[in-house]
């Protein structure tokens, strides 16, 4: 069973539940999905394979390649895309989304207008706002969902900062709130980190604009004021190429025999 098999049968064993709804729009944004092609990819050009049916026009997708050639019956040219691209790339077109069609627990049909639903969800960005922190203290009242849905979206960031600090903040003025604040972010990272916590404010079901985003570098003032009193998520480090070395020299890497 596959992670989007997992979340659909959630759906299916309570489908009036809205939590378990985004997860599964969470699912197939985030993962791989393999889509059915009229033709070979030529010059960048990704078309689609379109079929008529009766509720109107669907492309189709599978989160296998097994399940692509399951479903074909042998070799057909595909493109291999993340969710999030392929909701992008139909929005607004009328067109559907088969997902694993009679190939997969996870089979089934979402209509145009869920589409569009989850290209404006992931198209919305960040607003600039601006405050003046005069406290901080331990988070209180997020919900498991949102600080779960951070961890995942956070361990998928590697290398673009050292960490970041989740902590209540009160501002001057007497607003309060929370923050989220990334250590070190890696120049140019900042709108891909913000997108990535809005992203899981909206598949938590929390509003957006209740969580606080900040960028601060290690020995800021508020950092160590942060680290007192918050929740810290370590963001992996980036995967560095194993540099090439002379055969026989690293005992867990013998020489192959010829």
């Amino acid at each position: 069973m596959t992670m989007l098999d997992a979340a659909h049968a959630a759906v299916s064993a309570d489908p009036e539940n809205d939590t378990l709804r985004l997860r599964f729009y969470e699912r197939l944004a985030d993962g791989e999905m393999i889509l059915l092609l009229e033709r070979e990819v030529s010059g960048g050009q990704v078309e689609p394979r379109v079929f008529n049916l009766e509720g109107g026009p669907v492309v189709l997708v599978f989160d296998r390649e097994e399940r692509l050639a399951s479903f074909t019956g042998g070799i057909a040219p595909y493109a291999a895309l993340p969710g999030r691209v392929i909701a992008g790339m139909l929005k607004g077109q009328g067109i559907g989304l088969g997902v694993n069609l009679g190939v997969a627990p996870s089979s089934m049909l979402l209509p145009a207008e869920a589409l569009d639903w989850l290209a404006m969800a992931l198209e919305a960005g960040p607003e600039a706002a601006e405050g003046k922190p005069e406290a901080f203290h331990a988070p209180k009242g997020l919900p498991e969902d949102l600080l779960t849905g951070l961890d995942a979206k956070l361990a998928k960031a590697a290398g673009l900062a050292s960490g970041a600090l989740l902590a209540g903040v009160s501002y001057r003025g007497g607003r309060r709130g929370h923050m989220l604040a990334f250590l070190d972010a890696t120049p140019g990272a900042e709108d891909a980190l913000a997108r990535a916590v809005g992203e899981a404010l909206v598949f938590s079901g929390v509003e957006a604009g209740e969580l606080d985003v900040a960028f601060l570098r290690t020995g800021e003032p508020g950092v160590a004021a942060m680290a007192r009193v918050g929740l810290r998520f370590d963001l992996p480090e980036p995967e560095v190429p194993e540099a090439p070395g002379a055969p026989g020299m690293r005992p867990d890497k013998p020489p192959k025999l010829r």
